[in-house]
């Protein structure tokens, strides 16, 4: 069934922990890197050299790769060319792609090759320092996690705000939001394929044993995170479109938050260790108070259209709440940033922009107008509940890779998966 190694944080490992990872529009979890493993030593009696020495050298170009990008993954500044010896986050996803049609021929049919290899990897979230298993859907996993951290750094590259060419303040062009979009739904389906179509080919017990990187819940929020993330966008750019109705827009703000509730009640009960784990769990926060204060924004603007003293005293709630949770996204930021990796927001832009300015000024300019015009029974204390909208955001569609053609040269392998539904069910 594949057995399991977990290395104590104690043990000096190889994870490596910033003290600072610079400025931070998307969370990027910590970098789990892959260890060498020896792929002739177990397979070389199954399979023919060439496949051994292909799966070998990907691999060993991956841990490479790995282990010199991770120290840098958070990097702020734009990286555009590989230097000598370096690799750019492209180089590294293209590699991994590369990779995971090979490594799936390990699993293909059930083959029981896939327990002949122990698979290590350095977590980053996990008390443990680093954890190997034998089963190659581990490797899957792993590296399907991995292609979605790169997605995150990328998004995350993207969406910080560059001196504009005209000298005003740092802003992030549509450009750069509309290819953050597409990368973070790639991220998602990186995630959610991972869910769906990796983790239930691991028994349970060796379910219970992966690190808490890969947890179900962790991988569940980092998915709804990266949807919640897109969303935020989306809104951004409705706010900028004269054409966007309020309606659009409490919407797109409603979701945002039903998007960042889900993600913090998947990793509300993990064990997430110091560190990337708790930075993560206070990320999760953060977006989750500050999402709160944008939908109860816009809700109060569109209750203060009514034409009743209940709704205008409705809307005085809902804004004074969109206040009081503007206020606590501020101070739920600073606990983030300050948490190790320590880290610095950069320069507002988008929603966050816009909402910072209007917040407090619509706020106490229509709860002074209202308590103006109605008695205190006529304004509501509490918040009015959130409209419940329908998710429509989905991660993209990603499906496994078919089985690459080298396997079909293989004696006494089996038929060969030709298509993706076969590694996907």
């Amino acid at each position: 069934m594949g057995c399991i190694v977990s290395t104590p944080k104690d043990s000096g490992g190889n994870r490596r922990r910033p003290a600072s990872i610079g400025e931070l529009s998307v969370y990027v979890p910590g970098f789990r890197i892959p260890k060498p493993v020896d792929f002739s030593q177990a397979l070389g009696d199954h399979l023919s050299k060439n496949l051994v020495e292909r799966l070998s050298a990907l691999r060993t170009r991956i841990v490479v790769m790995a282990g010199q990008e991770a120290p840098t993954v958070t990097r702020t500044r734009r990286r555009s060319a590989t230097q000598h010896g370096g690799s750019t986050l492209a180089d590294l996803h293209q590699a991994l792609e590369e990779y995971l049609p090979v490594l799936l021929g390990l699993v293909k049919d059930g083959s029981q090759l896939q327990h002949n290899i122990q698979f290590v990897w350095v977590n980053q979230e996990d008390e443990a320092e680093e954890t190997a298993m034998s089963n190659a859907w581990y490797e899957v996993l792993s590296v399907l996690h991995l292609m979605a951290v790169l997605s995150l750094s990328q998004a995350n590259l993207l969406l910080l705000p560059r001196t504009s060419a005209d000298g005003y303040q740092p802003k992030v062009s549509e450009e750069s939001r509309r290819a953050s979009v597409d990368i973070l739904l790639k991220a998602a389906g990186y995630l959610d394929c991972a869910v769906r179509h990796v983790l239930p080919h691991l028994p349970a017990a060796l379910r219970r044993d992966l690190p808490v990187d890969l947890a179900e819940g962790v991988l569940r929020a980092l998915c709804l995170q990266a949807l919640g993330q897109t969303v935020d966008i989306q809104l951004g750019m409705a706010i900028d479109s004269a054409k966007a109705t309020l309606a659009v827009k409490r919407r797109l703000a409603c979701e945002m938050v039903k998007y960042w509730q889900q993600a913090q009640d998947n990793i509300m009960n993990l064990p997430l260790a110091n560190g990337w784990g708790e930075k993560h769990r206070l990320f999760i926060k953060w977006k989750y108070v500050e999402a709160r204060a944008g939908a109860y924004y816009y809700h109060g603007l569109i209750l203060d259209e009514g034409n009743t003293e209940k709704s205008h005293g409705m809307a005085v709630a809902a804004l004074q709440a969109a206040d009081e949770y503007f206020k606590e996204s501020k101070r739920a930021c600073e606990a983030f940033n300050a948490a190790t990796p320590t880290s610095r927001n950069p320069p507002f832009w988008g929603t966050m922009k816009y909402l910072s300015e209007k917040i407090p000024r619509d706020t106490s300019s229509k709860v002074r107008i209202n308590r103006d015009l109605y008695s205190h029974e006529k304004i509501m204390e509490t918040a009015p509940t959130l409209p419940d909208f329908a998710l429509a955001l989905k991660p993209d569609d990603y499906q496994l890779p078919a089985v690459d053609h080298s396997w079909n040269d293989e004696n006494n392998r089996g038929p060969v998966a030709t298509n993706a539904n076969q590694l996907n069910s």
